[in-house]
């Protein structure tokens, strides 16, 4: 009686405990609870495994995306630096002009005189033969004197006359009267370098706006980056742990088997031998 007392005694402090409530994952509470259902750590592992995977090829694509923003701003720099020669050029054209016009000294009196006088001639003559044409009445000598003060002064093509245009009457006049070709103007200098500034300023604009750009895209990539390795790093270690706990209960599981098995063995024996006294006892 004290045996059958024994046994089931045995029998209740080897009886197996339940398990404890499985942890949930933080973000999405379904990753460990079904991993904790299924009890094989292989499989825990192969899905750990595979979100690392996932991690570090969204890591790859933002260092990309980081490294295409490092290009543009490159060519921003480019851009930047050819509009900062073009608008040094245009200063030092504008300056020398400047310089050019402030050296050249005014011309003297005597020598505008021979410049003007064919000139002079040329209007003299046209307004000869324009008032022969209005007034058919003139009287010979005036004719005369007209045909001989057209016939000292030097032979000009008249604009509308055929053969000649307005580019070589212009260009036959300088070369009579002595005149430089007209220069651009201060105003169209002042208003190209200005324009340039303007180009010059919203390219640094532009430049400015996209290193912030990148600056910002690299510091959040980073970030995220990081908040996503240590999540999963944090995930993977209680993975980790959650495998161990199985492995140490699927361990008692088993030494508690063996104990079951011994005791039943024991107790095998123990009903045999009582069996054998019954018997010799008869």
């Amino acid at each position: 009686m004290a045996l059958g007392i024994d046994v089931r005694t045995m029998t209740a402090n080897t009886s197996t405990p339940q398990p404890d409530s499985s942890p949930c994952c933080p973000s999405c509470g379904v990753a460990l609870l079904s991993l904790a259902e299924s009890g094989d750590p292989t499989a825990a592992l192969l899905a750990a495994q595979k979100t690392i995977a996932d991690l570090q090829a969204q890591v790859r694509l933002l260092n990309q995306k980081a490294a295409a923003a490092v290009d543009r701003w490159a060519d921003y720099e480019d851009e930047l630096s050819r509009l900062r020669a073009a608008s040094t050029s245009t200063a030092a054209t504008t300056n020398n002009t400047a310089a050019k016009r402030t050296s050249t000294p005014p011309p003297s009196q005597g020598t505008s005189i021979p410049a003007s006088s064919p000139r002079t001639s040329f209007l003299s003559t046209g307004a000869n033969r324009i008032s022969q044409m209005l007034s058919p009445r003139k009287s010979t000598p005036n004719l005369s004197a007209a045909s001989r003060a057209s016939a000292s002064s030097p032979s000009l093509p008249l604009p509308g006359a055929p053969g000649a245009n307005g580019t070589a009457t212009t260009a036959n006049i300088n070369n009579i009267t002595g005149l430089p070709c007209p220069a651009p103007s201060t105003d169209d200098l002042l208003s190209a370098l200005s324009r340039e500034q303007s180009l010059r300023r919203a390219a640094e604009g532009r430049l400015d706006e996209t290193s912030r750009e990148v600056e910002e895209l690299s510091a959040t990539l980073f970030e995220q980056a990081n908040e996503m390795v240590a999540t999963e790093r944090k995930a993977r270690a209680r993975l980790e742990e959650r495998v161990g706990v199985l492995e140490r209960r699927d361990e008692e599981k088993r030494g508690r088997l063996d104990r079951l098995e011994v005791a039943m063995s024991r107790i095998d024996r123990v009903g045999r031998l009582l069996d054998d006294r019954d018997r010799d006892g008869d």
